[in-house]
């Protein structure tokens, strides 16, 4: 068992300091909004969001909805994970089904069964019929080199779109939250933290998770160089073979695009260890939709995407 260094007061200052700049862009979104709303996956980004929401304005209830986007191809304890912390905290949840879409001939199911890329219209749709002027999310600047390039408070057109030339300076903690009717802005709370902070930080706050962040026994098989598991998106092809493995997933999305890691992590602090020891972002090591292009990202962010 790999034994970890005690904290050290710098490592605790960073901690509090970017738990205070979250509680801060909440209560200035609070202030300068009409409609925000939380994206909630149950993943430990968003989970880690909504704490700092909670956080923000306790005793207060959190005065924003959640809104998670399903793709119907989600991790069981994901979903039931998400279902509890929704009743735990007597939250507003608000699901928009892929399935849905789907359905009623919004969008077409993709050749290869990867759904994440048809997120971005239920997101769209249902931030229009709800009229949300400001959406949270979880995104990370260390994850991607496109979530790299945006700011805390990312503007999108009337059509939902990133436009990388209209992003604001902000500077001092001072955030632009202006926008013409039917625009809106995104707001990334935890843009300044990396995967080592976000585990720290659940370490410190004793977090919930679902349990799929931690290692456990899962049939999987090899594709592409992930560990991929079969499911209602799936399963292996030809010449890909089952193997048993102790595995766990850095990132929770689309099952049929998200792969496991090889792991024997059952607690935070091994989790600690491992992330201190990879070389590749989680997005980078287990995510295949990131890997469609090189610019995967940007393309579907100036399309809408989270």
């Amino acid at each position: 068992m790999t034994t970890l260094e005690p904290a050290t007061d710098a490592a605790r200052d960073n901690l509090s300091a970017l738990e205070s700049e979250g509680v801060h862009i909440f209560r200035e979104v609070a202030g300068e909004f009409d409609r925000p709303v939380i994206l909630f996956s149950g993943g430990k980004d968003s989970t880690l969001l909504l704490h700092l929401a909670i956080k923000a304005f306790w005793p207060a209830p959190v005065p924003f909805p959640l809104l998670h986007v399903d793709t119907g191809h989600n991790f069981t304890e994901v979903i039931t994970f998400r279902d509890h912390v929704v009743k735990k905290y007597g939250l507003r949840l608000i699901v928009a089904t892929v399935q849905d879409w789907i359905d009623d001939g919004r969008l077409t199911e993709r050749p290869d069964g990867t759904r994440n890329p048809l997120q971005t219209q239920p997101l769209l749709d249902t931030i229009t019929a709800h009229k949300f002027d400001a959406v949270f999310g979880g995104g990370r600047r260390d994850e991607e080199r496109a979530r790299a390039k945006e700011r805390i408070f990312s503007l999108r057109n009337a059509f939902g779109q990133w436009e990388p030339r209209r992003q604001r300076p902000e500077l001092w903690n001072l955030y632009n939250g202006r926008h013409r009717p039917g625009e809106h802005v995104r707001v990334f709370p935890l843009s300044n933290w990396t995967e080592a902070d976000v585990w720290n930080y659940i370490a410190r706050e004793h977090l919930e998770l679902p349990s799929i962040y931690y290692a456990h026994r899962r049939p999987v098989y090899l594709r592409d160089g992930m560990l991929l598991t079969e499911g209602p998106w799936g399963g292996p092809r030809d010449g890909e073979t089952v193997r048993e493995l102790s595995v766990r997933y850095r990132t929770v999305g689309d099952g049929s695009c998200t792969g496991a890691v090889e792991s024997t992590a059952t607690t935070v602090e091994q989790v600690i260890a491992e992330v201190q020891a990879s070389r590749l972002t989680e997005r980078g090591a287990t995510r295949a939709d990131d890997r469609l292009s090189e610019a995967a990202m940007e393309d579907r962010k100036r399309e809408g995407y989270f």
